[in-house]
């Protein structure tokens, strides 16, 4: 198989592909993420020149033209015996070539990619029932096909793959839902290209774009941090000042609709119920909502938490996609623009709200790394967060760990440009909290309270009397 040593990370992406290929069954594996996670690369570079077949759709266009697309790919990919002649009137007849084409390749696993699957079903094309039958009726029955479909729309790979109920349902035998790149990803990518920045530096370009490859691949690494910022969320026609008005689009039927729910939540850091959200979004109650927030989340913008001790319907919604939340907040009808115009936002207000928000995301979406660090990596853990329903002062908790071996760890999360100093008001304000949770949830657990901070905690006697655990920002770049 081809060399994988010019992809970063993906470990566990990996031994899925490895696992799949090396199957003694055929196996179809849809691959789907949001635009620009890097889907496409990394089915190109694990399998090479191991393609049976390979083509990608072309979008917004006719039947008539993605056949045409698909007799050229078609040539490339076989000798003159079977080259097509003529353009396939339906794709009955395309999946047809497929076989023939499949049948006469004599290496042991037929490796065939449909690349932005979701473009190819044009209306009244009969893709995907050419597609099922192409499955159902030929390689499902054979031992060695990989068919392997790879698309960006969410609403498409979810309800016409995943919730599948005609000739394809539970047909999918694998699927990978590709992630951005983690904190490690990310400094394992930057360095890869021969930049120097510091963690905190990463941190920081991380909390703007999160770990999204070709956002990465468009930091120049030989100006700071805070230059790339400028050019490319603030200079008219930087990558990043144009991408949103792509991204919801590219993505979603009726995006104005996931808009508007990002949106909504882009303005309460701290999450909304359902029935909060839908009035902050100006949505309608019903199934169409709860397609759209199920999208949302497994395309990775939206998050589901659960508080702790509460029921499903009690979960909260959370915008965790970095670049929507830093767009949103800072260059969506900014009049800020070209050099400086990002340093001029530190530490206003605004920065700080939003600083300490990006934060507490990026340190939930890389709590496999922090149990690593605590030394619970086996231990098995339920994540949630906490608001007091009656405490006075508010009390409510950014992370909670409940842990199997009897300890709950409290997470407090800030974000701070120093070691992070607790003074008086604020360590009343920690043990309010901790008695705050122990009596409104009658755990008898142990409760560990846990500082997460950018530089650590400064020592001093407040330190001392209630940190159980001081984790710094390198926790966070732990391989999980």
């Amino acid at each position: 198989m081809a060399s994988t040593q010019t992809i970063i990370g993906r470990k566990n992406e990996l031994e899925t592909l490895d696992r799949v290929y090396n199957s003694y069954k055929s196996e179809f594996l849809i691959l789907y993420g949001r635009r620009r996670v890097g889907k496409t690369f990394l089915i190109n570079q694990k399998f090479g020149e191991h393609f049976t077949f390979r083509i990608t759709a072309v979008a917004n266009t006719t039947l008539n033209q993605q056949l045409v697309n698909f007799q050229s790919a078609f040539n490339a990919a076989a000798d003159a015996t079977l080259a097509l002649s003529e353009v396939p009137k339906t794709w009955f007849e395309a999946f047809q070539a497929i076989i023939k084409l499949a049948e006469k390749d004599l290496r042991p696993r037929k490796v065939i990619f449909f690349d932005e699957l979701p473009w190819f079903d044009t209306y009244g094309s009969d893709f995907l029932s050419a597609l099922e039958h192409f499955w159902n009726s030929w390689a499902s029955i054979r031992a060695d096909v990989l068919l392997i479909g790879c698309g960006s729309a969410a609403s498409w790979m979810i309800n016409q793959l995943i919730h599948n109920r005609g000739g394809l349902h539970n047909r999918i035998t694998e699927r990978i839902a590709l992630q951005p790149f983690s904190l490690k990803e990310t400094e394992a990518f930057l360095k890869w290209r021969g930049a120097v920045y510091d963690r905190y530096q990463l941190l920081e370009l991380y909390m703007v774009m999160g770990g999204i490859p070709h956002y990465l691949e468009n930091v120049q690494v030989n100006r700071s941090v805070a230059q790339n910022i400028d050019r490319m969320f603030f200079t008219p026609g930087g990558l990043l000042n144009l991408e949103y008005g792509d991204l919801y689009r590219s993505l979603f039927n009726n995006y104005e609709k996931y808009e508007a729910v990002v949106e909504a939540l882009a303005l309460k850091a701290k999450g909304l119920s359902r029935n909060e959200l839908l009035k902050a979004a100006g949505l309608s109650d019903g199934g169409t909502v709860s397609n759209i927030l199920e999208e949302l989340e497994q395309s990775g913008f939206i998050k589901r938490y659960f508080p702790f001790g509460k029921a499903k319907r009690d979960a909260l919604f959370q915008l965790v996609d970095p670049y929507s939340l830093f767009y949103l907040t800072f260059v969506k009808d900014s009049k800020a623009e070209g050099q400086g115009a990002w340093l001029v936002q530190f530490k206003s207000p605004k920065w700080q709200a939003w600083s300490g928000y990006a934060f507490e995301y990026l340190c939930r979406y890389h709590v496999q790394s922090i149990k690593k660090q605590l030394g619970i990596g086996s231990v098995y853990t339920e994540v949630s967060t906490w608001r007091s329903q009656y405490s006075e002062k508010g009390a409510q908790i950014d992370l909670v760990i409940d842990r199997n071996d009897r300890v709950i760890n409290i997470c407090e999360i800030k974000f701070s440009v120093n070691q992070y100093r607790i003074t008086k008001a604020y360590a009343d304000n920690l043990r309010n909290k901790l008695t705050a949770f122990r009596t409104e949830t009658k755990t008898n657990k142990t409760l560990f309270l846990t500082m997460i901070t950018t530089f650590g905690v400064s020592s001093n006697k407040y330190s001392e009397q209630l940190v159980n655990d001081s984790l710094d920002m390198n926790a966070l770049f732990l391989e999980a």
